[in-house]
């Protein structure tokens, strides 16, 4: 017995005795990886296992003397070590042919895509440099479940729905910066893809952490880092069909303790309408400094202005010669990020601001509309307008994150934040001399709970909000994703993930304040809200060289905002809390690595969409219909090639029959839009190691469709370009 006892107590001492076995785990670029899963195995036995923390870092108390460290994570290849404790261990984690992606705007915090349970698409600098989409809109084609319309050329108002949900449903951001109009409205057609490092995609009601807005997911830009010690300059200029024209410059650069990019790039275009040429301007800049250990002070800047002409639906009728937009958006944001060992602490202040104006001052001749025997009874005048909108939005936001990792309870992570945001708009209509100023100041304070182990991820959230349109309104989510199966053979990693939540959105300024009889404000309105819920399934094969994705949805939308019934005498309309919509339906997602250098994607969306309740006079929103322009049938596919010096890719856009109006008065009136494909081929090729050549043809099989009814998109286009790289 007493043998027995002196080698437990040796053993015991032995361990006890071990020095602590820490580390990080860094992607090929030496990014940290978080959350990447690290055991330590003693003689093909775990020891231990843990995740890595924000800043890729891991720590094993007391480990074997003889030991070996792995570090994985789904989308990356594994790496091992032998334990060390002379210094700390750096395990490299490449990535896989089909890579995962590291992603903070499901949680506002860094996780990996695969964890976070909510559905999301990421297009990396990478991805954006391969489309060569100026457009952000055209860019955003491509995600499940995403309907992007376009009311006619490039430069023209464009709307997105997501899920069915409305076009003011889904929340914008730059960098943390609320980018949408009070109300929730956001207009893609100014927006380029300028000096952005990467787009993220969360869909699904995600009030919980971002309060108004995010009904129907969250759409968050990065701008880009710059990171290498000498100055990266990069010039390009391009020009194509339509007058079409676009240069940029962009320098950046970037050491341990600091980094700085800066960005101009314009944008002209003639379009084929008369009267509908488009002209951008964007300043991008970013630059961050570590100001001591853990401790980052970051700055960025945006500056996007552009105008152009709205010739109307000219599919109808002779366009108005001119009518005209004009729009100039800036923000600006400095955020104060420190972490001290398992706290981390942010503070940021954004501002956003935007002046439109909408002006039409030269009366054109009256026109009857019509289209292929449809004529409406009577003929439409033109009339003059001149109206000017500025909004200015001020957001502060504080969090606070702690983590706690436990032996057998697995990883917490705890989030509190504030989010303080102050709307100011002025409606101002210049013929009339009138004008009108309304503010709104809002708080939402949240609370997240991420409860994570080695393939379970459980994530709760709440957030109370306090608006000053609608009083206040408590949001809840909750999310789980389930790593059934692990491995990267044959048949590879099994991820089952579902997520359930509810949405807010305020009235919009109009909707609350509007002085016109037509369109009565109502200060009394109620929320717009929603409910979503999705659960789906992923899976990889062939060594991470294929990968699906399967999500079922089902959301419901209620006390959506629209004008009452019109006085029959006065005309005199307000608006209310009139409408309720369900949407669901199933996104199918996938891609393959095909051979070296070829992969192929392809996503596919059915959304089975009915409006339940209106009070609408046109019947294009009567109840019992699918909901407008949302199509119950669309897809995207994609074909690229990368080689040592050149680069193609061919992608499509498919979209089926949906509900539409013409609103032109036609008779028989056109109540349906049919469907369309799309395609577009992208190539480059190196000339030297500082020269390339690029080309685009937009539109390749010169498809004839209207995006909404009225307004045809351009024929066939093509640009072509030089890139200069110091």
């Amino acid at each position: 017995m007493l043998p027995v006892l002196v080698s437990v107590l040796s053993l015991f001492v032995a361990v006890s005795n071990s020095p602590d076995i820490t580390g990080s785990v860094v992607d090929a670029s030496g990014r940290p990886v978080p959350r990447a899963h690290v055991t330590v195995v003693d003689a093909g036995v775990v020891y231990a296992d843990t995740l890595t923390a924000v800043d890729g870092t891991f720590h094993v108390a007391s480990a074997p003397a003889q030991c070996q460290v792995e570090a994985s994570l789904p989308g990356f290849t594994s790496a091992t070590a032998a334990c060390d404790t002379s210094a700390p261990l750096r395990l490299t984690l490449q990535l896989a042919p089909i890579a995962d992606n590291i992603v903070v705007s499901a949680t506002r915090t860094e996780a990996p895509a695969g964890q976070v349970a909510a559905a999301i698409t990421v297009f990396d600098a990478a991805d954006i440099a391969r489309r060569q989409q100026p457009l952000l809109a055209d860019l955003l084609r491509d995600a499940p479940g995403t309907m992007v319309v376009t009311t006619g050329s490039p430069g023209s108002v464009t709307s997105m729905f997501v899920r069915g949900g409305e076009s003011n449903y889904t929340k914008v951001l730059l960098d943390g910066i609320p980018l949408n109009e009070p109300g929730g409205a956001f207009n893609l057609s100014n927006v380029t893809t300028d000096n952005l490092d990467r787009v993220e995609m969360v869909r699904g009601a995600n009030s919980a952490l971002y309060g108004s807005d995010a009904m129907t997911g969250v759409v968050q830009l990065f701008t880009r880092r710059g990171s290498t010690a000498k100055p990266d300059v990069q010039i390009g200029a391009e020009g194509g069909t339509f007058s079409t024209g676009r240069v940029s410059a962009t320098v950046s650069g970037g050491t341990p303790r600091a980094d700085y990019s800066v960005a101009v790039a314009g944008l002209t275009t003639d379009n084929e309408v008369p009267n509908s040429a488009f002209d951008n301007l964007t300043v991008s800049a970013s630059g961050g400094a570590t100001l001591a250990p853990g401790t980052t002070l970051r700055s960025v800047f945006r500056l996007e202005r552009g105008t152009t002409g709205t010739p109307g639906q000219t599919a109808f009728g002779r366009p108005d010669l001119d009518a005209l937009f004009e729009r100039h958006d800036g923000q600006w944001g400095v955020s104060f990020d420190q972490t001290r060992g398992a706290l981390h602490q942010s503070a940021n202040y954004g501002l956003a601001v935007s002046h439109q104006a909408s002006t039409d001052l030269i009366v054109d001749p009256d026109y009857t509309p019509s289209y292929q025997g449809h004529t409406a009874p009577f003929p439409f005048s033109d009339f003059t307008y001149d109206s000017r909108t500025d909004l200015t939005r001020h957001r502060a936001s504080y969090q606070i994150d702690g983590t706690i990792a436990t032996a057998r309870a697995g990883t917490h992570v705890e989030t509190a934040l504030v989010d303080w945001d102050g709307e100011r708009a002025t409606l101002a209509d210049a013929m009339a001399g009138t004008s009108q100023a309304v503010s709104r100041n809002n708080v939402g304070l949240s609370f997240q709970h991420q409860a994570l182990w080695s393939r379970v991820f459980v994530t709760a959230g709440v957030r109370f909000e306090h608006n000053a349109s609608f009083g206040d309104a408590t949001v809840p989510r909750i999310a789980a994703a389930w790593y059934a199966h692990a491995g990267n053979g044959a048949v590879g990693v099994t991820r089952i993930h579902g997520t359930a939540g509810t949405g807010i959105k305020e009235p919009t300024v109009l909707q609350s304040f509007s002085p016109n009889p037509y369109f009565m404000g109502n200060p009394n309105l109620e929320p717009e809200r929603a409910r979503t819920v999705d659960f789906g399934v992923e899976q990889r094969f062939a060594g991470d060289r294929v990968r699906v994705d399967a999500t079922w949805f089902d959301n419901r939308y209620r006390d959506i905002i629209s004008l009452g019934d019109p006085d029959p005498v006065t005309f005199a309309s307000q608006y209310f809390n009139i409408g309720l919509t369900r949407a669901r339906g199933a996104e199918l997602s996938g891609d393959v690595v095909l051979a070296r250098g070829l992969r192929a994607g392809a996503a596919y969306t059915l959304t089975d969409s009915e409006i339940l309740e209106s009070t609408s006079s046109s019947p294009a929103f009567a109840e019992g219909r699918s909901a407008f322009r949302r199509p119950r049938h669309a897809g995207s596919v994609e074909l690229a090639w990368t080689g040592g010096r050149a680069a193609a890719s061919l992608n499509g856009v498919f979209v089926g029959q949906r509900s539409d109006s013409d609103l032109s008065a036609l008779e028989p009136p056109l109540l349906f839009n049919e469907g369309y494909a799309t395609w577009g081929a992208r190539a480059s090729f190196a000339v030297t190691r500082n020269v390339s050549l690029t080309g685009a043809i937009d539109n390749l099989t010169d498809s004839h469709y209207m995006e909404p009814l009225g307004y045809p998109v351009l024929p066939r286009a093509f640009r072509g370009g030089l890139r200069l790289h110091f």
